[in-house]
C-alpha cells in the first residue's frame, strides 16, 4: 500500500555548480510513502505527512548553500565564522558563516535527484510507524516564460534567510499598459540569470580594478561573508527582500525603457511581491 503526496513543501537553497557557479534553486517537493495499513485504515494521516517531512528538510538542505565536495576547485576548511569555502572553477569565490548554512556532500555535482534519493534514504533511519519506504522526488516548477536564479541573503531576517548564500529560481513577469511583455521578461532575467543580489550597505571590500566583491554582515545567526567576481553581482541600494526586489525592477525596467511599468517578482514558487513606478 502506497500513499503519496504532490507538492507537500517546497525547498529553497543555493547550489555550487562546477559549470555556472552559484545558482539558485527552488523544487517542489512530492513524498511517496509504502507500508501496512494500520486498525485505522490509514498508513499516515495525512495531516500528519507534511510537518513530519516538512520539518526535517527545513532542518536540513532548506535555505543552505549545497557544495558538492569533489568538485574541481573546491576546499574547504574550519575558520573562525564556522566554515570557509573556497572555489576555482569556474570562477573564485570564497564563503564564510556557521556551519548550518552549508549542506556539504561527497558528490562531484550536485542534482535534484541526487538529493532526493539521499534523503529518502536518510529519512527512512527512523521512519515513522508501518512505513516500509520513502520516496522523495525534487521537481523545479514548471514554468512557462521568463524565469531566472539568483542567490542572497538577508542579514535582517529572523529565520534562516540570513544566511548568506541561499536562492531560489523564480518566474518574472514586467507588465506596461497591462500587458505583460515577453520580451522584456527574457532580457532582465537574462541579466539576473545566475546572479548574487547584494545590498549596497553590505559590500565591505571590492577589488582595485572592480573585479571582485566583498559582502560582509552579522546576524542572529552569525558572522557571513562572501567574495565573488563583480560581474557575477547586481547591487540593490536597499535589503534584497522580494518587495525591494520587485520596486527595483520596476524602476530599472521603466527607466530605461521611458514606459510605467509593474514587475511581479516572485520568490521561488508560488510566492513573491508586486511593484509598480
Amino acid at each position: 500500500m502506497a500513499l503519496f503526496v504532490y507538492h507537500l513543501t517546497h525547498v529553497d537553497s543555493s547550489v555550487w555548480c562546477p559549470e555556472r557557479g552559484l545558482i539558485g534553486a527552488s523544487w517542489n517537493v512530492h513524498v511517496e510513502l509504502d507500508g501496512q495499513l494500520g486498525e485505522d485504515g490509514m498508513l499516515f494521516d495525512f495531516g500528519e505527512v507534511k510537518p513530519w517531512i516538512k520539518s526535517r528538510l527545513d532542518d536540513g538542505i532548506d535555505h543552505t548553500l549545497i557544495v558538492p565536495t569533489e568538485a574541481p576547485g573546491i576546499s574547504i576548511s574550519d575558520c573562525p565564522e564556522g566554515i570557509c569555502i573556497r572555489t576555482t572553477e569556474p570562477y573564485d569565490m570564497e564563503v564564510r558563516g556557521p556551519r548550518q548554512a552549508f549542506t556539504l556532500f561527497p558528490w562531484k555535482r550536485i542534482t535534484p535527484e541526487a538529493l532526493a534519493s539521499h534523503l529518502s534514504t536518510e529519512m527512512m533511519r527512523r521512519p515513522p510507524a508501518r512505513v516500509d519506504s520513502i520516496t522523495l522526488t525534487f521537481e523545479d516548477e514548471r514554468i512557462d516564460g521568463a524565469a531566472y536564479t539568483y542567490t542572497h541573503g538577508l542579514k535582517r531576517h529572523a529565520g534562516n534567510c540570513q544566511r548568506i548564500a541561499h536562492g531560489h529560481r523564480s518566474r518574472l513577469h514586467v507588465i506596461q499598459q497591462g500587458q505583460r511583455q515577453a520580451t522584456l521578461e527574457t532580457r532582465y532575467a537574462d541579466w539576473l540569470a545566475d546572479s548574487y543580489l547584494v545590498a549596497a550597505e553590505d559590500i565591505v571590500a571590492e577589488g582595485d580594478r572592480g573585479d571582485w566583491l566583498r559582502t560582509a554582515y552579522q546576524s542572529a545567526q552569525g558572522q557571513f561573508s562572501l567574495t565573488l567576481p563583480a560581474e557575477r553581482c547586481r547591487i540593490l541600494p536597499t535589503s534584497t527582500t522580494v518587495e525591494n526586489i520587485a520596486a527595483w525592477l520596476a524602476g530599472e525596467v521603466a527607466k530605461d525603457t521611458g514606459t510605467p511599468t509593474r514587475i511581479r517578482a516572485f520568490e521561488g514558487v508560488h510566492k513573491g511581491a508586486t511593484a509598480e513606478i
